[in-house]
């Protein structure tokens, strides 16, 4: 999809079965059991609050250095990085249990699994759009500032303290 597209904002907004995305990619689920944690969840799609969501829950423990649960996807079913400078941001529309999530995006400036551009929303009980401008996100153990002409992954996660996630997404979609 080029950028000049109408629905080049759009990167998923449930048009196509699950996993799938509009932009041809899909969502995965990942925890920190890949790198030895104890975290868990799932990843599916359902009706939350009145609204067709993909919705993520899990587990999430500090046990054995853990911490996290990720919904993620690739912008290119190719993994390779599109340029996303057009754009300003993300936008995702969020409902939750007054929690705090992140979103993660992943550059060519990424090298380790553990780095990633970073930004922090807290999910109301209530469906609700959040803008996530480029120009706030933080390095996390990377040196390279962020550049958005180099966007392959984003991922959006319950990290860093013990809780129960539960984190629905109605669409995510470029600024």
């Amino acid at each position: 999809m080029a950028l000049t597209d109408p629905e080049a904002a759009v990167i998923d907004d449930l048009s196509r079965p699950h996993p799938m995305t509009a932009c041809g990619t899909a969502w995965s689920f990942m925890s920190d059991q890949v790198m030895g944690g104890v975290s868990s969840g799932t990843l599916t799609r359902e009706v939350v609050a009145g609204r067709m969501a993909l919705r993520l829950r899990g587990d999430v423990s500090l046990d054995n250095n853990g911490g996290f649960v990720q919904a993620a996807l690739n912008l290119r079913p190719d993994g390779a990085a599109m340029d996303a400078s057009a754009f300003a941001g993300i936008v995702v529309t969020v409902w939750g249990r007054e929690e705090t999530y992140n979103l993660h995006l992943r550059t060519d400036a990424i090298e380790r699994p553990w780095q990633s551009y970073r930004q922090s929303f807290v999910a109301e009980p209530r469906w609700r759009e959040i803008i996530l401008p480029f120009q706030d996100m933080e390095a996390h153990r990377v040196e390279a500032p962020f550049d958005p002409r180099s966007l392959r992954r984003i991922g959006l996660v319950a990290i860093g303290r013990a809780f129960a996630a539960d984190l629905a997404i109605a669409d995510v979609r470029f600024v």
